[in-house]
């Protein structure tokens, strides 16, 4: 899952990011609400998480221009301003929820967690391919029956393979939605962690899963079955 948070406190941003960073979401980040348009609209989000009082551009505008494009991506409002009227030109704007501040990181988490559920109820739906298997709701893969343990990148890696299954994907579109837009495409990340993934899903079983396709990227490849 790919979020965007636009917020002009650095130390609250600092803190969102590393706790959804943890939870295994990749997290883009503006510190104004100009420079978080021009990302909404150019990138492909699960969710916006937007303060209202923003330099250059307010979060309640930000909001309007997003959903005047047709872009119907969940969006949480952050306010300081906890008042029936913020909360009127919010859900105007076509906001989905509020959070006032200050609150608890948790509260934050559960908040996203509901948004990212309306949002695609399909994403807690197991995902599968051959006898690999992946729970969502639980962020547990088997393969063959044996439960296979994974590290926060390689799960987020394979939850991306396995939605785009039979796709190729290009390593700069792997990072952008399992990592962020500060990591430079043309380091060897994604290599580096298809190797590990590989070595844990395909290395001891049949068939392989994870192909490589020569100057493109790499593909999740489940045979269609015989009719």
């Amino acid at each position: 899952m790919r979020i965007l948070l636009v917020e002009d406190d650095l130390n609250l941003a600092q803190f969102i990011r590393k706790g959804l960073k943890e939870e295994q979401y990749a997290v883009d980040f503006a510190a104004d609400g100009e420079e978080g348009l021009a990302l909404a609209l150019a990138n492909p989000y699960d969710l916006l998480i937007l303060d209202i009082m923003l330099p250059k551009l307010d979060g309640l505008t930000l909001c309007r221009r997003v959903r005047a494009t047709g872009n119907g991506t969940p969006v949480l409002l952050l306010t300081a301003r906890n008042t029936l009227e913020t909360k009127v030109s919010g859900f105007d704007t076509g906001a989905d929820q509020f959070l006032p501040k200050p609150f608890a990181f948790v509260e934050l988490l559960a908040r996203v967690r509901a948004l990212l559920r309306r949002g695609g109820p399909q994403q807690l739906i197991r995902l599968k391919a051959a006898d690999l298997e992946l729970d969502p709701a639980s962020h547990r893969v088997w393969r063959a029956g044996q439960e296979i343990p994974l590290t926060n990148k390689e799960y987020a890696l394979l939850e991306f393979l396995l939605r785009n299954k039979n796709r190729v994907l290009t390593r700069t579109a792997i990072i952008e939605h399992v990592w962020d837009i500060s990591y430079d495409p043309m380091t060897n990340i994604v290599d580096a962690h298809i190797r590990a993934l590989r070595s844990k899903i395909d290395r001891d079983f049949s068939p392989q899963l994870i192909a490589t396709v020569r100057g493109a990227g790499y593909m999740l490849e489940e045979a269609e079955s015989a009719v």
